[in-house]
Parts: C-alpha cells; structure tokens; sequence
C-alpha cells in the first residue's frame, strides 16, 4: 500500500509539473505574440457556436480570463449581452473568434462587423488539437470557448474580409437555389407519375409536359375522362393564351383524339393531384426567379475576375465564387480539387494498382456540379479547352469522365485567376 500511494504521489507530481510546463509555454507564445504587435494587450473573446446557445469567454492574450465563459442566447438579448461585456475593451484591441463549423453563427457575425469588431473563422480541427493538450480530456461549449480563445493567443488566425460577409450571403442564396430546384424536380416527377395513371397518352401532344400550354390544359381537364369531355372552343382558347399563340385549334384536336384513345379508362381519377401539383411548381419556379436575381445582384456587386471566364453565366459563376469563398484557405490548386470532390480515388494493393479510376466526389457537391456544368460550356466557348476536351475525349473516352479532366484543368485555372486576381486570359 505504501508503495502503491508512493507511485501515486509521484504521478500527480508529473502530471502537475507538465500542466506548469504547458501553461509556461502558452504564457510564453502569448507573450511574444504581444511583444510583436508593439506590446499590446489584445483582448480574445472565444464563441463557441451553438443552435439556440452561443458560449462566449472574453481573455487577454497572456491568457488571463477577465470574463468567464457565459451563455449568449441567440436572440437580441443575447447579442446585446454579448455586445456589453465586450463593449468596455477598446475596438482595436478585440478580435472575436468562431468556429466556422456551420451556418448558426451567420447571424453573430453579421452582428459583430457591424459593430466594428474584428472577426476570425477558425477551422475547428485546428481548435480541437488544442483541446487534445487537455489531460482530462474534457468537452463542453464553455471549454470550447476558451479553447478559442486560447487560439487566438497562440495561433496564427486570418481576420474575416467586409466582402466574405457577402460571400456567405451569396452561398446561402445559391445553397438555397439548389433546395428549390430540387424541390421542384420532385414535384414534377411526382406530377408525371399520376399523369400515368390518369392520361398516359397525354405526353405525345408536346414535347414536354411541363410547358406552360401542358400546364393550363391539365388545370382545366386533368384526366383523360375530362379531356374527351372537353369543349374545343375553350380547350383551344385556353392552350392559345398560355403559349402566346404558339399552340390552338390543332393541339386541341390532337388531344382530344388522344382522350378518346387513351387507356386510362376506369382508373382511379387523378384529377385533384394534378390541380394541387402543379400550382406548387409554378410558385417555386416562380420563387427560383427572385433568388436569381438577387444572386445576379450580389455577384456583380464582387466583381469578380471568375465573370471573365467565356461560358460561365451568373449562376454557375456565382456558386464557384461562393462555395470556394477566400481562396487563401487553399495553399495549392491540388486541395481546391479535393474540396470539389474532382480528385481521383487511388485503389492499390501490394503491386496492384488500378489502371482506372474515378472521381472522389467528395466535399462540396455543389461546387462540383457547377465546375463540370461549367467546364462543358467553357469547351464550346473557349479554343484551349476545346482542344483539351478533344484530346482527353480521345484519349480516356466517355463524355463524362472527360468533362471530370476539364473540370480539373478549370479549376487549376480558377485557382490562379483568383489568387493572383487576374483576368481569364487564355486564347
């Protein structure tokens, strides 16, 4: 027993030694860090971000805690607390550091720039091999805080820009762009699957059957049952009004002949599907517009050399500029290509190695979608990309593996345009 307390006496002396050691070393970090920006005091206020509950701990950067770690709501009153503990500091002196690990703190940083402070997104790896020099190995979003302020003492950090803060505006517009497109390719899967039901001959009178002629036919006769019992005279009037002229007295024909022939007899009746469906996918056609349009807004407003770039639009443009945000964050083309998920997937096992291989696909599918998108219209428009499309067409084959090379080729390219900000200058 002696000996047993003997050998644990002498671990709490370790483990007390090498806690003093490691606050030696932050205190020592901090400490030069002062002395370079002219001996100094800097105030570090760490947040650690939450869904409802920020937790924010405001220190100096020898690590001193002048205000222990508190609960700002994520509400007005919240923010207006958060705004009194730190208010008292010179503005110049305080940097505010987040997670950027999700969009919860938007709403925080907006605030904050708008007050004037400085604000530093830090990458949560970074915060939590920190946390790691812990030793009882502990986690809470008061911990956390401190972790970031800790952080910022100690690490290099990089402040947030004025023109990121549209940037993260522009993403959350694009992000929400794509929900509704998505939203909208459900709805009209779902909307052809009851026309299968209810009149399946009905796709053999227009190209397509979400046009807005197919759209005002259906509101009005749903059903085969409806069509054949349709009057000619107004189906013809109202197919006229919605194509603008295109469509009339013989469209209306063509259907009702359909009607009359269609197969759907005694199925079950589809009518009020239909009639609720398709209102749906008008308004968020509808709602896509206005987001368009206030992305066209923001976009020209950056000014960036990414609109140089021949047959990249507002769209495309806008959601590589944004999902890429400051470039800084990427030291070489090669891990803006891992980001987009464009880098091949290695296979190998002792002495073999796959001869082919595929895209990752990994990161950030938004992103990808828009260089491939971008990377075939860039192939028309552009005679060095031609070229390069052409050879690796020639050489890999398959239209869509070769867009993925293209897609590469884009991006090394974009990565250079934007962190030399230079024009797109290739013939």
């Amino acid at each position: 027993m002696l000996i047993v307390g003997s050998c644990r006496r002498l671990a709490e002396i370790l483990i007390s030694d090498k806690v003093a050691w490691m606050n030696g070393l932050w205190a020592c970090a901090a400490s030069q860090k002062s002395f370079f920006m002219g001996g100094n005091t800097m105030i570090c206020v760490g947040i650690d971000v939450g869904k409802n509950t920020h937790y924010a701990c405001v220190a100096n950067d020898r690590q001193t805690i002048l205000k222990q770690p508190f609960a700002v709501p994520n509400d007005e009153a919240g923010f207006s607390k958060l705004y009194a503990a730190i208010r008292k500091h010179p503005k110049e002196k305080v940097v505010v550091g987040l997670e950027a690990t999700s969009f919860y703190g938007e709403n925080l940083i907006t605030f904050l720039a708008g007050h004037g402070y400085k604000v530093a997104l830090i990458n949560p790896i970074q915060t939590s091999a920190l946390g790691r020099g812990n030793i009882r190995n502990a986690k809470n979003d008061k911990i956390d805080s401190r972790g970031v302020c800790k952080f910022l003492a100690t690490e290099e950090y990089r402040l947030l820009q004025p023109g990121e803060l549209q940037m993260l505006e522009l993403r959350g517009l694009c992000r929400f762009r794509q929900t509704l497109r998505k939203s909208t390719t459900r709805l009209k899967t779902q909307l052809t699957s009851y026309l299968d039901l209810s009149f399946p001959e009905f796709h053999q009178a227009f190209s397509s059957v979400h046009g807005k002629g197919a759209y005002a036919a259906l509101m009005e006769y749903p059903t085969a049952k409806s069509m054949q019992k349709a009057n000619i005279i107004k189906l013809s009037s109202v197919l006229l009004k919605a194509s603008r002229g295109r469509l009339g007295r013989a469209r209306a024909e063509d259907l009702k002949r359909l009607a009359k022939q269609s197969i759907a007899y005694g199925s079950r009746d589809m009518s009020l599907q239909i009639q609720l469906t398709i209102p749906q996918i008008r308004m968020i056609e509808q709602q896509v517009k206005q987001v368009e349009k206030q992305i066209e807004t923001i976009y020209n407003q950056l000014n960036s050399v990414i609109s140089t770039v021949p047959g990249i639009g507002v769209i495309s443009g806008a959601i590589i500029l944004s999902e890429i945000g400051d470039i800084k964050r990427f030291s070489n083309p090669g891990q803006l290509i891992a980001f987009a998920g464009l880098d091949p997937i290695v296979r190998q096992s002792g002495n073999f190695r796959a001869a082919n291989t595929r895209m990752s696909k990994r990161g950030s599918s938004l992103l990808r979608y828009a260089l491939v998108n971008a990377a075939w219209h860039i192939s028309v428009h552009n005679e060095t990309f031609k070229k390069y499309y052409q050879e690796k067409k020639a050489h890999k084959g398959g239209h869509y593996k070769t867009l993925g090379h293209v897609a590469g080729k884009l991006t090394r390219v974009i990565f250079m345009m934007l962190k030399n900000d230079v024009a797109f200058n290739l013939p």
